[in-house]
């Protein structure tokens, strides 16, 4: 052993303890005996000899022989390496043969197809430092959380169909998500992957982030960008299985090591790959330390575990007699159980404020709960339930819709039993399941109107909310991974009007209290119509803790409704915040935002009072109640609209308006302004405060 200071780690990594094997295992430049060098470390516990071969010794397998240091860990210190230099571990079997392995604790990789490791050395100076007190402090529960899910080779890319890299994506990509809203960014699997088409869910690097993009150091760049422009980041990171490639993982030293030894529970069948030993220390060492590591080095904000349910069923994708059952005789694998409660318990006690999130698709109970409670310690999960009954709600034809109308509403039933992302994820916009636009009923603009209804369902209904990347502004094609968006569709007013609306959605979401405030329990819920099936109408209230509350109107149905009359809990003035006709969203009705509607005596869906108004077809509208206080200005701003253009005099700076076409113009544009006064405004925000300050100024 080189450096003594090494032994308790090697302890810990056999013990399975050790959290933080990255700063053992991964290659670094150290001194040593008056020497400076690169010191590698490799498990390998089953070879017979095992060398370093790289571009430093011309891939000589005699040029640099590691020393085994322990039960399983080989040792090389080598003076001629230099960083960026191409390396792999030339691992000899007991059965005499000789493979070639990529460094399971790479940090840097060639660019596929090329699959050897490099080496590199982060030297990234963070200045994020504000955002991670503020995240210590974050209680995701009570507070927004609207995450924008990308891939970061498809977003936007070069005319010549090259990628952005890190830095490019940060320059593009931060603005748009502040500008739309959104509260975070989740990036599908950034650790290093060989095949394209896997989306980085089949990775070979859990500790390099792909070369596709650029180098560590650019990720940490785009990363501290985000955190400056108030973004978290979340990253998908798969510890459910790896691919069979030879040069990863698979039979590493010869013999099953990573992945268990009897196919019934070491492969996945309907994915062709294998699965990890979750029982085995070494290699819980390696993953949880791979998830450590992201935190740590990268200063991730959120981990979503992809394909939990494979992870906890050890008959998952496999027929009678193809899987082992557990010692009590059932189908849970408990070594994946205890697996995922101590690497959620060790990152949430080791990083305050960052998330886990689980992609778990069955009813396995307590994914949220602590692992004390028995639970597998998550804060978050993708509410799979919710995501596939609506979605197949949607796609049912409006007239046979009433006989499926519970598929709207049993969510409710328990979305407060585990802490729920509604998921609108990229796993639904492929394989010819058709994207979020094409998936609605009707014509061409009754697909854009529909789509708007259910996006203000999903940003209304309890729980975080998450879409992928396209279906805000709705791309027709199917996501493809070889190309950029179909971004030229906002040269089209349907889809830049979508894409507005989707922005003060999440506006609307992201800045009243009553949106989120109460998110884990039905206090911060009450449904106003919802057995209406025969109509397709659904609507409900969200309620914050100093008694404000939002309420909305969502139909689902393409018939216009003359004179509806909708309950309401107060006799007072209800403004409209969002009406998705409104003509700035590519509707048809102009100055729908901000009109007022009056209550009336007269009970309806069990409240004492009522509204009236026309609900058009495919309709989504979300009103708030008019205090006492602000019915002064509510009736000056609805004068003013009402007044002659040309007879208002704005108080507020208006630039570049040189005729009085140009400032009728102006004035029929509005916004709408849905952040508590107390809120620091933003820079979308001020854009819909000037907006409304436009119409009520004298």
């Amino acid at each position: 052993m080189l450096l003594e200071n090494d032994s308790m780690p090697i302890y810990l990594f056999h013990q399975g303890t050790n959290h933080e094997a990255y700063k053992l295992m991964c290659p670094r430049y150290v001194e040593a005996d008056g020497k400076a060098g690169w010191l590698f470390h490799v498990w390998a516990p089953k070879a017979e000899s095992v060398s370093v071969v790289g571009d430093f010794n011309g891939w000589d397998m005699n040029a640099h022989k590691m020393n085994k240091i322990s039960v399983g860990i080989w040792e090389a210190f080598i003076c001629e390496a230099r960083e960026y230099d191409r390396y792999k571990f030339a691992v000899t079997t007991k059965f005499g043969k000789t493979v070639l392995k990529a460094d399971p604790y790479a940090i840097h990789s060639e660019t596929p197809p090329q699959n050897a490791s490099r080496l590199y050395t982060m030297r990234y100076n963070w200045n994020d430092e504000e955002w991670i007190k503020k995240r210590e402090q974050y209680n995701p529960h009570n507070n927004p959380m609207n995450i924008y899910e990308i891939n970061a080779g498809s977003w936007r890319r070069y005319p010549d169909g090259n990628y952005y890299n890190y830095r490019k994506l940060a320059e593009e990509l931060i603005p748009y998500l502040v500008d739309m809203n959104y509260t975070h960014v989740e990036l599908m699997p950034l650790t290093e992957f060989p095949f394209t088409g896997s989306w980085g869910y089949q990775c070979t690097g859990m500790y390099a982030p792909t070369s596709r993009y650029g180098t560590p150091d650019d990720l940490a760049y785009f990363v501290d960008e985000c955190h400056k422009a108030g973004i978290g980041v979340f990253m998908d990171w798969v510890p459910a299985h790896f691919p069979k490639d030879e040069f990863g993982l698979c039979r590493f030293d010869g013999e099953p090591l990573y992945e268990y030894a009897d196919p019934k529970k070491g492969e996945h069948p309907d994915w062709g790959t294998l699965v990890y030993d979750y029982g085995r220390n070494e290699v819980r060492s390696f993953l949880i330390s791979s998830a450590h590591y992201w935190v740590d080095k990268f200063h991730m904000d959120g981990i979503r575990v992809d394909a939990v349910s494979s992870m906890l069923y050890l008959d998952y994708g496999r027929g009678h007699g193809q899987w082992i059952p557990n010692i009590y005789g059932g189908n849970i694998n408990l070594e994946a159980v205890s697996f995922l409660q101590e690497l959620n318990s060790s990152i949430m006690t080791r990083f305050y404020g960052v998330q886990m999130i689980a992609e778990e698709s069955t009813s396995y109970a307590g994914v949220t709960k602590a692992p004390s409670m028995g639970g597998l310690g998550f804060t978050f999960k993708w509410n799979m339930g919710w995501m596939n009954d609506t979605l197949r709600y949607i796609k049912t034809d409006p007239v046979y819709r009433q006989a499926v109308h519970n598929n709207m509403t049993f969510s409710l039933v328990y979305a407060f039993n585990e802490n729920y992302i509604l998921a609108l994820s990229h796993d639904e916009v492929v394989h010819c399941k058709g994207s979020l636009i094409n998936k609605q009923q009707g014509n061409y603009d009754e697909k854009f109107a529909s789509l708007k209804t259910y996006l203000a369902y999903q940003i209304g209904h309890p729980g975080k909310k998450l879409i992928f990347m396209g279906g805000e502004f709705g791309q027709f094609n199917e996501w493809n991974e070889n190309k950029g968006l179909d971004w030229n569709l906002l040269e089209y007013p349907k889809h830049s009007g979508l894409l507005r609306y989707v922005k003060d959605l999440n506006a609307l979401y992201k800045y009243n209290p009553a949106m989120f405030e109460r998110d884990t329990d039905y206090s911060g819920f009450k449904w106003l119509s919802v057995n209406d099936n025969k109509r397709n109408i659904l609507s409900f209230m969200r309620i914050g803790n100093n008694g404000n509350y939002v309420f909305n109107i969502l139909n689902f149905s393409p018939v216009f409704r003359r004179g509806f009359m909708l309950g309401v809990p107060e006799k007072c003035d209800y403004r409209v915040i969002i009406d998705n006709f409104d003509d700035i969203y590519g509707g048809d009705y102009p100055l729908a935002n901000g009109r007022i509607v009056h209550a009336e005596d007269g009970g309806v869906d069990g409240e004492p009072y009522h509204i009236t108004f026309d609900l058009k077809g495919y309709n989504a509208i979300y009103f708030e109640p008019v205090r006492v206080q602000e019915k002064t200005r509510i009736e000056e701003v609805k004068q003013t609209s009402e007044e002659k253009v040309d007879e208002v005099k704005l108080e507020t700076k208006v630039e570049d308006v040189k005729s009085k076409t140009e400032v009728k113009a102006e004035s029929k544009k509005k916004d709408v302004s849905t952040k508590p006064k107390t809120a620091k405004p933003t820079t979308a925000t001020k854009k819909m405060e000037t907006s409304k300050n436009k119409k009520s100024a004298k």
